[in-house]
């Protein structure tokens, strides 16, 4: 009697690992509550950005002295790295709004820029030498895709705090591996340099590539980001070639 109540307890516990184990399959990790991701990749491109920005000409640059917006996007990166220095985790909504906020002050001052450099080259004043020229329309094209990256980041499924408790059914972007989970790990979810990939794709192609946008807004921000790159290259290539003749 005792050995036949073990082994019906033994198969019970077993059927309850199997649907708790068939549960976990069904749903990806991208759905799943799991760790934030690592704080280190975003820190080091936004970092970047900076940097970038401090080598644009002076007449580009919205607020002197030139070292003014850098410095307040430097004072809230240290802000969001000192909340949470490890990993981007759910704490307070205060950090949610310094990320935006930070966002919202390298768009500012690369939209700035690019629009001085476009008025510039279609008044005819964007100068007589085509490597500075070249050189300011590259900074400006990769600080945009570092700018459209960090939206894509920011406001896919609420953006990456509300990610990590995986409250958001739908995304926005539909990334290969939802579409065909078999072809990454079980943990598989998009982060930051998954959403970086994304901007400079859609930057360089001026469409979607392997990567979705499925939201209305998603849509509108990837069409907003082609017209902007497409008219940086164009013009930017344009009076280059002209003044080489």
């Amino acid at each position: 009697m005792n050995d036949d109540m073990d082994d019906a307890r033994s198969r019970l516990a077993r059927i309850e690992r199997l649907l708790e184990s068939g549960e976990r399959e069904l749903v990806p990790a991208w759905r799943q509550a799991t760790r934030g991701e690592p704080r280190w990749t975003v820190t080091a491109v936004i970092l970047a950005a900076v940097a970038l920005q401090l080598t644009l000409p002076h007449r580009l640059i919205l607020l002197h002295p030139s070292w003014a917006l850098p410095a307040l996007e430097l004072a809230l990166l240290a802000a969001l790295v000192a909340s949470s220095p490890r990993r981007v985790e759910p704490r307070t909504r205060l950090l949610r709004y310094l990320g935006l906020a930070l966002a919202g002050v390298i768009s500012v001052a690369n939209g700035w820029a690019a629009v001085r450099l476009v008025g510039d080259l279609v008044s005819g004043r964007g100068g007589d030498n085509a490597v500075p020229l070249l050189l300011t329309g590259g900074v400006i094209w990769l600080t945009n895709v570092i700018v459209f990256a960090l939206w894509y980041w920011e406001w896919d499924r609420g953006g990456p705090m509300a990610r990590v408790r995986g409250q958001h059914e739908y995304a926005d972007f539909l990334f290969v591996q939802m579409q065909s989970p078999e072809v990454a790990p079980p943990d598989w979810e998009p982060a930051f340099p998954d959403y970086l990939y994304l901007s400079f794709t859609n930057a360089t192609a001026f469409s979607p590539t392997d990567v979705m946008p499925l939201s209305r807004w998603s849509k509108m921000l990837m069409m907003l980001q082609s017209s902007v790159s497409l008219v940086t290259v164009v013009l930017v290539v344009a009076r280059a070639v002209n003044i080489l003749k």
